[in-house]
C-alpha cells in the first residue's frame, strides 16, 4: 500500500479548518450593537446596565489601554428556528489566539446576573435550546480592553504611561444557529487526528483512523456539511469504540483555571477575571454534572463574594454538590522562597479557614502549579495545616536538570513527608490535545511502579478554565485505544489512589529549586522591602498588642490585624512579591506597604505606651522585639532606662601607615582603605583575620545583567562573565566619632547611579554594620555587595522559614552548579568547624556564594548579596529611583549568632516614654529555641497562642514560661486546633510553664489558657 499519510493529514486539516468548523455556525442574523465607553475605573453593574449607550456596528473601535466598553446587544430569534439549538456568538476583537492576555467580556443578562465570560477560544452565550422562535434577546457585555503586555520593552503596564489610542475593534455579534452533529464531529476528528499523528508510523493503530478519517471525508460533502455530518460520524463511530489497553496510563483530570491574582494586570482586574472563569464553570456545571472543577486562593473566592455575590451563591452551590472543589488550603498561590515562616504559615490559616468557615470544607492537596522553587520548610507546614498532599508542574522548567520522580515523597527541613505529585503533562492548562497525551505517558517517570497522574485541563489567567471542547475530548479519552485512560475527578481521588498505589514512592529531600527565575530574589527592591518589614511589624504589633491586653486590657484588635495580614499575604503572591508583574502591581504594592506601616505603628504604639505606662520625669522603657535578649533588654519584653552606657569599650578611630581609617571597639579592628573598602576586618578574641588577603569587604559589583528570556524573573549564569568593582570614591570621611560608634562615610558615583555607604562600628558589637542610600538609574544591570571571608567552606547555611538550608560552595555536579543564585531571609553563614561569618540583612533575599584558591594555598570563600537589578520587561522602569539597604558583616560568628542577628537587624529596638518595666509574656530557657510570634488566639477567647521553633538543626528540650497564670497549655495546629489524638495535645503545666522537647527545626504552636486572677 502505498504511504498516503501526508495527503489524508493535510486533507483533514483544511476540511476542518475551511468547512467543518465553520459549519458549526453557519447560519446567522446580526444583532444590533450599542455601546458605552465607561470613563476611568470599572463601574458597578448596575450603573453599566443603566449607561446612556449609543449606536454602533461591527468593525467599531473601543477599548483604550485599561478602559472598559459595555456592549448591548439586542436582537429577535427568527421564527424559522423554532426547535433549533441557538446561541449568540461574539468576537470582541481578540487580539491573540490564546486566553487571558487580551480583550475579555462578561455577559449579563438584563437583571445584571452574569451569564458566562467571552474569550478568544470561548466567546458563544446559549439563548435557548430549543428555541420557539421569534424570542427577544438582550445581553449585555461588560468588556475589558487588557492590553496585551509583550516585551522586550512596553508602556502598557500602567495608565499612568499607556496611549490613549483604542485597542480592540468588534469582530462579531451574531444569533446563530449551533449544529450539535457538526460540533461532535469536531470533536471526533480532532481528537482522532491528534491522537493518529502522535501514534508510531509503524503502530497499526496509526493506520486503521488514517483510514477511517479518509472514509469519513469522502462521505462528508463540504458543500453539505449539516446533512452529511452523521454519516461521516457513523465512519468514524468504530475507530472511537475501540478499547485502551489493559496497561494503558490513567489520568485522573481536574478542571482548573489558574488565574494569577496579579501580573501582566492590576489586582482590580483579577477580580474580573475570577468572576468570568467562575461564571463560565458553574454555567458549564449545569449541563455536564460529570465536570469537576477545581480552584486554588481563597483570595480569589473573597473578591467575588465581596464584589460579585451573586457569582459567589452559584459557586456555593457547586461546591455542595461536589462539582467545585476548593483546593490548596492558602490564602493565595504564593511564593515559597521569600515569605517569612509565620507569614507563610498564615498562607495556610487564612487560607483554610475561608475554606472552613464558608463552605465547610478542609481542603488536604496543597495547590502551587506556578510558584518559582518550594522552600524546604514546605512538608511540615503542610502537615501542621491539616494537609496531606503536595501538587505543583513548575519544577518541570528546569533550566539544567530533569526531575527524576513524577510521584514521590517530599521530606521537609524536620524530616516531615508529605506525598508529592507532578503532573507529567507538564502544564496546568491542559486541553487534552494529542500532543499532550502522548507526552505525559512518554514522560512519566514512574513507569512500572504506577500508573496514575493528575492532568489540571483548562484556559487560565482569565482565559475562561475549561470548555465544552475539552469535556469532549475527555469524554472520547475516556476508553480510547492508543491513549491514555481519562476520568474526570475531584484531586483528593486522585491521591488518594495514587499513595496506596505507591506507598515507596522515592523520597527528595529538602528544597525544590527551580532551576530558572533567580532574577525574581531581587526583582523589585521596594516590594521586596515592603513585605519584610510589614513582616516585621505585623509581629512586632501582635506580640505587644496581646502583651498589652493580658497586663492592661487593651483592646486587642483582631479585625485590623486579620485584615493587613490578608494584604500582606495578597501581595506575597507568586508574581508580586517576586517583582514579574507590571509596573502598576509595583506601583500599587508601594503604596499598599506605606499604608500597612502607617497603620501597623499606630498599633503597636499605642500598645507600648499601655504598657509603658506613666513616663514620670523623662523616663523611657525599651522594648525588644527579637526573640533574644539585647543589650540588657529581655527578649519580648521592656527595660526602664535612664542614661544609657555603651555595651562595651568605647570605639576609637585612628589612622593606618597607608592613610586608612581604623575602627576599633576591642572586640573587632576594621580597617577601611582611601577606595571606602573593608581591607581587614579583625576578629580580636579569636585572633582571626576574616578578609582575605588582597580582598576586600563590602566590595560593591556592577554587572551585565540581560538574561536569554524572561527579563524581570531570570538571572543567566552567565552575567558572572562581565563585572565592574566600584572602587572610585568621591568622598571618605569619618561622620560620628564618639565612645558608643564610630562611622566611615563613602560616596561613588557610578554610570548614572550614586551610592552612599554608612560602615558602622559599634561599642560592644561584633558585628561590622553598612547602609546603603542608592539612586538607581543603570538599565539591564545588577548591582552586588560582596563580602569575601577566608574561611575553607563546602556549604554554606542559608536563613528560610522556620530553619535554615544548606548548600554546597562547589560545583561537583549540575545539580550544584545550577544553584548559582539562591535565596536567604535575614542571614547567610559560612565557616569552618572553629570560626565562621555571617552577612545578615534587613530586606535583600537574592544571594551567591563561591569559592577559590588562593596562591597562598588558602581558601576564600565569597559571599555576594544581590542587592538591585534593572529588568525592563514588564516592568520598564523596574528599581528605578532611591533605594535604602541594611545588612552587616558578622565575623566570628556561628549559626547561633547568625540568627540572632539576623533578627535584630530587622527589629529594631523601640524606646518610648514610660516608667514601668514591662516582664516577657513568654519566655524560653534554650537559645536555639525561637519564639517565632505571640498573639491572641484567633478565635478571641482571650487564649495566648505562641509559635516556636527549633533553629539550630539539633534536639533541644527547654521550657516555656509565661507571664501570666495559665489554666492549660495545648499543642494545636496552624489553625489553632488540638490534634484528634488521645490527649488532644494537652501538656502538663506547672508554676506557669510547661517542658517541650523538639527535634532540629521542629515548628510547634502552643494555646495557653489564661487562668481567672
Amino acid at each position: 500500500m502505498h504511504d498516503d499519510r501526508r495527503l489524508v493529514e493535510d486533507r483533514l486539516d483544511r476540511v476542518l479548518r475551511e468547512r467543518i468548523r465553520p459549519a458549526v455556525h453557519s447560519l446567522s442574523v446580526p444583532l444590533e450593537v450599542h455601546l458605552w465607553h465607561a470613563p476611568g475605573e470599572p463601574v458597578p453593574v448596575a450603573e453599566g446596565l443603566a449607561a446612556p449607550y449609543e449606536p454602533g456596528r461591527v468593525g467599531d473601535v473601543w477599548g483604550r489601554p485599561w478602559g472598559t466598553t459595555w456592549f448591548r446587544l439586542t436582537g429577535t430569534v427568527p421564527a424559522d428556528w423554532a426547535g433549533l439549538h441557538v446561541e449568540a456568538v461574539v468576537d470582541l476583537g481578540f487580539g491573540q489566539d490564546h486566553p487571558g492576555f487580551s480583550a475579555e467580556g462578561l455577559v449579563y443578562r438584563p437583571d445584571g446576573t452574569a451569564v458566562r465570560g467571552l474569550h478568544p477560544r470561548s466567546h458563544t452565550v446559549r439563548i435557548a435550546a430549543p428555541a420557539e422562535g421569534g424570542e427577544p434577546v438582550l445581553l449585555h457585555v461588560e468588556a475589558a480592553a487588557n492590553p496585551m503586555i509583550a516585551g522586550p520593552v512596553t508602556r502598557l503596564g500602567d495608565t499612568a504611561t499607556a496611549p490613549p489610542e483604542p485597542l480592540y475593534r468588534l469582530q462579531r455579534a451574531d444569533l446563530a444557529v449551533f449544529d450539535i452533529v457538526a460540533w461532535e464531529l469536531v470533536q471526533d476528528l480532532d481528537v482522532l487526528g491528534q491522537l493518529m499523528q502522535e501514534l508510531p508510523v509503524d503502530a497499526p493503530r496509526r493506520w486503521e483512523i488514517l483510514r477511517a478519517v479518509a472514509t469519513a471525508l469522502d462521505v462528508l460533502d463540504p458543500d453539505d456539511v449539516a446533512g452529511t455530518a452523521a454519516d461521516a460520524r457513523a465512519c468514524l463511530a468504530p475507530a472511537l469504540a475501540a478499547p485502551a489497553h489493559a496497561s494503558a496510563h490513567r489520568v485522573s483530570a481536574v478542571g482548573h483555571a489558574h488565574i494569577d491574582s496579579a501580573w501582566l494586570w492590576p489586582q482590580r482586574e483579577t477580580v474580573r477575571k475570577v468572576a468570568r472563569t467562575c461564571s463560565n464553570v458553574t454555567a458549564l456545571m449545569d449541563d455536564h454534572p460529570e465536570f469537576v472543577f477545581a480552584m486554588s486562593q481563597a483570595q480569589q473566592l473573597a473578591w467575588i463574594k465581596e464584589h460579585r455575590p451573586e457569582v459567589f451563591a452559584r459557586v456555593r452551590e457547586k461546591v455542595a454538590a461536589g462539582q467545585f472543589v476548593p483546593v490548596g488550603g492558602m490564602w493565595v498561590e504564593s511564593d515559597t522562597n521569600m515569605p517569612g515562616g509565620e507569614a507563610l504559615a498564615r498562607q495556610f490559616t487564612h487560607g483554610k479557614r475561608f475554606y472552613l468557615e464558608e463552605f465547610g470544607i478542609e481542603t488536604r492537596e496543597v495547590w502551587l502549579p506556578d510558584s518559582f522553587g518550594y522552600s524546604a520548610a514546605l512538608p511540615q507546614l503542610v502537615r501542621l495545616s491539616g494537609s496531606t498532599w503536595f501538587l505543583t508542574q513548575k519544577i518541570s522548567w528546569n533550566q539544567t536538570n530533569p526531575f527524576p520522580h513524577h510521584s514521590f515523597w517530599w521530606e521537609g527541613l524536620d524530616g516531615t513527608r508529605v506525598f508529592t505529585h507532578f503532573p507529567p503533562v507538564d502544564t496546568y492548562n491542559s486541553d487534552f490535545s494529542g500532543r499532550e497525551m502522548a507526552h505525559l505517558v512518554r514522560n512519566f517517570r514512574d513507569k512500572g511502579r504506577s500508573r496514575h497522574s493528575l492532568v489540571p485541563f483548562g484556559f487560565g489567567d482569565g482565559g475562561g478554565g475549561p470548555t465544552r471542547e475539552m469535556l469532549a475530548r475527555a469524554a472520547r479519552l475516556r476508553n480510547l485505544e492508543g491513549a491514555p485512560q481519562v476520568a474526570i475527578e475531584p484531586p483528593a481521588e486522585f491521591f488518594a489512589r495514587a499513595e496506596a498505589e505507591y506507598p515507596d514512592a522515592p523520597v527528595w529531600v529538602g528544597e525544590l529549586y527551580l532551576e530558572l527565575h533567580r532574577g525574581t530574589y531581587t526583582s523589585q527592591a521596594g516590594t521586596k522591602q515592603g513585605n519584610r518589614r510589614s513582616e516585621a511589624l505585623l509581629r512586632e504589633a501582635e506580640l505587644w498588642a496581646a502583651t498589652a491586653a493580658v497586663r492592661t486590657g487593651f483592646a486587642y484588635p483582631y479585625e485590623v490585624l486579620d485584615r493587613i495580614w490578608k494584604t500582606v499575604l495578597l501581595h506575597q503572591f507568586h508574581d508580586i512579591l517576586p517583582g514579574s508583574s507590571i509596573a502598576w502591581v509595583h506601583r500599587e504594592a508601594r503604596e499598599t506597604y506605606a499604608r500597612v506601616a502607617k497603620e501597623l505603628e499606630a498599633v503597636v504604639d499605642a500598645a507600648l505606651r499601655a504598657l509603658a505606662g506613666d513616663p514620670g520625669p523623662g523616663g523611657t522603657v525599651a522594648f525588644n522585639a527579637t526573640p533574644h535578649e539585647r543589650s540588657g533588654v529581655p527578649a519580648l519584653g521592656g527595660t526602664v532606662v535612664t542614661a544609657r552606657q555603651p555595651d562595651g569599650p568605647a570605639v576609637t578611630v585612628s589612622e593606618d601607615p597607608d592613610g586608612g581609617i581604623v575602627l576599633d571597639n576591642g572586640l573587632l579592628r576594621v580597617t577601611v582603605d582611601q577606595r571606602g573598602l573593608a581591607t581587614s576586618v579583625y576578629d580580636i578574641g579569636a585572633g582571626r583575620e576574616a578578609v582575605p588577603p588582597g580582598s576586600a569587604a563590602n566590595l560593591l559589583q556592577v554587572h551585565r545583567d540581560l538574561p536569554n528570556h524572561w527579563d524581570a524573573w531570570d538571572v543567566d549564569s552567565f552575567y558572572r562573565n562581565t563585572v565592574t568593582d566600584l572602587t572610585g570614591v568621591d568622598e571618605l570621611a569619618v561622620v560620628r566619632k564618639d565612645p558608643a560608634a564610630a562611622t566611615v562615610r563613602v560616596v561613588r558615583g557610578f554610570g548614572a547611579s550614586r551610592v552612599e555607604q554608612t560602615l558602622t562600628l559599634r561599642a560592644g558589637a561584633r558585628r561590622l554594620d553598612i547602609a546603603a542610600d542608592v539612586d538607581w538609574h543603570e538599565r539591564e544591570r545588577l548591582l552586588k555587595a560582596a563580602f569575601p571571608v577566608d574561611v575553607h567552606a563546602d556549604r554554606s547555611a542559608a536563613e528560610t522559614q522556620f530553619g535554615h538550608v544548606f548548600r554546597p560552595t562547589h560545583t561537583n555536579t549540575s545539580w550544584e552548579s545550577a544553584k548559582f543564585e539562591i535565596c536567604a531571609h535575614r542571614f547567610l553563614h559560612v565557616g569552618e568547624p572553629d570560626w565562621g561569618a555571617a552577612v545578615v540583612n534587613d530586606s535583600t533575599y537574592g544571594h551567591d556564594v563561591s569559592r577559590t584558591v588562593r596562591p597562598d594555598g588558602g581558601t576564600t570563600t565569597t559571599v555576594r548579596l544581590s542587592l538591585l537589578r534593572a529588568p525592563r520587561f514588564p516592568d520598564p522602569d523596574t528599581d528605578q529611583g532611591r533605594h535604602r539597604f541594611r545588612y552587616a558583616f558578622v565575623p566570628g560568628a556561628d549559626l547561633a549568632d547568625a540568627v540572632r542577628e539576623g533578627y535584630r537587624i530587622n527589629l529594631p529596638e523601640r524606646v518610648v516614654p514610660g516608667g514601668a518595666a514591662v516582664a516577657p509574656l513568654v519566655s524560653v530557657d534554650d537559645g536555639a529555641v525561637v519564639v517565632e510570634s505571640v498573639k491572641l488566639a484567633d478565635d478571641r477567647s482571650g487564649d495566648v497562642v505562641v509559635r516556636l521553633y527549633e533553629s539550630l538543626g539539633r534536639r533541644a528540650a527547654t521550657r516555656l514560661h509565661a507571664g501570666f497564670p495559665v489554666a492549660s497549655a495545648t499543642s494545636v495546629d496552624l489553625l489553632e486546633r488540638p490534634p484528634a489524638d488521645a490527649d488532644g495535645g494537652v501538656l502538663d503545666v506547672a508554676d506557669d510553664g510547661v517542658a517541650i522537647a523538639l527535634r532540629p527545626f521542629q515548628i510547634l504552636t502552643l494555646r495557653l489558657a489564661r487562668a481567672a486572677g
